[in-house]
């Protein structure tokens, strides 16, 4: 059997519901919560048949729903392991809805859901996931990119918020149209119960999810004394578990109110007896509402006025949120081709221009289809056309060790040494141990009357396990220190890189990537006969910078 033909996952589950009207809001839509419990319960299905043992929530990424599901239609939810790690596992959800009379379909969200194996009696080690479709092989690939994102969520979270300026903007405002956000305050208690138990006996974290989008939509109807929709959430963090016969307190308010959204946090504390003074911290989460109209567009929003204090912060850093939101959303979410070819730089995107940058080369070595167009010498040359981008791959095997050619090679300052492409090479920032940002210049290219210059990020990555390659991807980003100028014709690379396989001791696999862009491609078109010859003399002369160098990284070696 094909791979795709008959194929199916074998960790797969679906779910179909019947939206009935003890699932419904007010507006006789699907409320939100009990679609998050259908999410969290497919999932965790999904989580247990890999792992052959009960699994809990970790956590729940940012979720942005598309579409409303409204009463007698269908919720269709396909959960499957993108991938495992040492205990735990990326699990991806897929929703949609149809309706059964017209046989329409909309989708409605992708989440993502992060699940912990755990046996009382032993350690868990799960086994790891064997991609076989195009698709899994690409959701394996960017999930380690992914996990990469969650583990330093908080720290990030914490550092954009700090290095992001947000203007005060209260005293501009008319204080007699402004809402107390104490008005907004709302404050409930859950006795956790045996139907909201999972088999585990612990409490369900879809349950919790649902209890949380409860208050945060009280919250939000008290500003603007209508039924608002709920729009976005970003991600729910499981801090701990509880049990049957906890108290759950759930605390919402709105934090802050922008012309056609408002952001409302949510905090989630548990106790045992009612004479604890100590409680627990159970979960937190932001949730984005907007207001329609009968037309389904947003409404404008009464602002808040914040209590002073804490009341401030929340204030300021839901404008940060906000910002940091749609840069994420910007960036992380769109298609490759609906991006331009470079976006602008900044603290409050860097983290989610750096995972952009990895995981658009990694979808690329995951694609399926690439035709082998020549090989000189074993040095094969392969091409890819796709919508409107033609990609190339270069592949070589090489008597370097792995680690050697990944730290030579990502040194983008030693590469004008081989590559005759980059005529100079400038640093222009240090963004942390694995991110820089270079200021390369090209010579004149085909009939160019000036040189070109790039400003590049360059993202390198470690193996998150075994069988993972090294990788170095590059793309172009904009800086305002380094604008466009009369000397040189700006270029832009929207996804390069090099991936590093190790094929034994002291070889390794060099594969070289680029997506070419329109101005590349003219270039092809015109060069078509010397471009075989032209990649082979620049790898070749790469694979002996490798031979000529291995010696001088003993020291940086210890590192990796």
């Amino acid at each position: 059997m094909a791979d795709g033909e008959g194929y199916r996952n074998p960790t797969e589950v679906q779910m179909s519901q019947l939206v009935l009207p003890c699932h419904t809001n007010q507006r006789g839509e699907l409320s939100v919560g009990q679609l998050l419990k259908w999410i969290d319960t497919t999932a965790c299905l999904s989580a247990e048949r890999h792992a052959g043992c009960p699994c809990v929530t970790a956590s729940m990424d940012d979720i942005y729903f598309e579409h409303t599901i409204s009463i007698g239609q269908v919720v269709n939810i396909k959960a499957k392991v993108n991938r495992a790690f040492n205990s735990s596992m990326e699990v991806g959800i897929q929703v949609t809805s149809e309706d059964l009379c017209s046989e329409k379909q909309w989708n409605v969200c992708k989440a993502l859901a992060t699940f912990v194996a755990h046996r009382e009696l032993s350690k868990v080690k799960l086994k790891q996931i064997t991609p076989r479709t195009e698709e899994e092989k690409t959701e394996h690939s960017v999930a380690a990119e992914r996990r990469r994102m969650r583990l330093v969520y908080a720290d990030t979270i914490k550092d954009l918020l700090a290095n992001c300026a947000i203007q005060g903007d209260l005293e501009n405002r008319d204080c007699c149209c402004l809402v107390p956000a104490e008005k907004t305050r709302v404050e409930s208690v859950e006795l956790v119960l045996p139907p909201h138990a999972n088999h585990q006996g612990n409490t369900f974290g879809g349950q919790i999810m649902a209890w949380m989008e409860n208050v945060a939509t009280i919250a939000a109807s008290r500003l603007c004394r209508a039924h608002p929709t709920l729009k976005a959430i970003e991600m729910f963090h499981f801090r701990g578990p509880s049990q049957v016969g906890d108290r759950l307190v759930l605390k919402a308010i709105v934090n802050n109110a922008f012309k056609h959204s408002m952001e409302v946090g949510v905090c989630v504390e548990a106790y045992r007896q009612e004479a604890e003074t100590h409680r627990r911290h159970i979960n937190s989460a932001f949730m984005t509402f907007v207001v329609l109209d009968a037309d389904d567009q947003p409404r404008t929003l009464p602002w808040i006025r914040p209590q002073p204090g804490d009341g401030e912060r929340r204030y300021r850093e839901a404008s940060a949120r906000k910002k940091i939101r749609l840069d994420r959303k910007y960036i992380v979410s769109c298609k490759q081709a609906e991006m331009p070819l470079s976006v602008p730089w900044d603290p409050s995107n860097q983290v989610y221009l750096s995972y952009n940058n990895v995981s658009s080369l990694k979808m690329l070595v995951a694609k399926d289809n690439w035709v082998l167009s020549s090989e000189i010498n074993q040095v094969r040359l392969y091409t890819l056309e796709e919508d409107k981008f033609l990609s190339f791959h270069m592949e070589m095997l090489v008597h370097v060790d792995t680690n050697q050619a990944f730290l030579l090679l990502s040194d983008l300052l030693r590469r004008p040494e081989w590559d005759k492409h980059y005529r100079s090479v400038a640093l222009v920032q240090q963004v942390d141990e694995d991110d820089a940002i270079y200021h390369v210049i090209s010579p004149v290219l085909g009939g160019d009357a000036k040189p070109q210059d790039f400003v590049i990020l360059a993202s390198r990555r470690k193996p998150c396990d075994n069988g993972d390659p090294y990788v170095i991807a590059m793309r172009s980003v904009t800086l305002p220190t380094h604008p466009e100028t009369p000397a040189y014709r700006r270029g832009e690379t929207l996804c390069s890189g090099f991936c590093f396989w190790r094929e034994g001791d002291q070889l390794t696999k060099v594969s070289y990537y680029n997506q070419a862009t329109p101005g590349f491609l003219n270039y092809v078109t015109t060069n078509v006969a010397g471009l075989s010859s032209e990649f082979y003399t620049t790898f070749k002369a790469c694979e002996q910078f490798l031979l000529d160098n291995r010696s001088d990284l003993a020291p940086s070696l210890q590192t990796l």
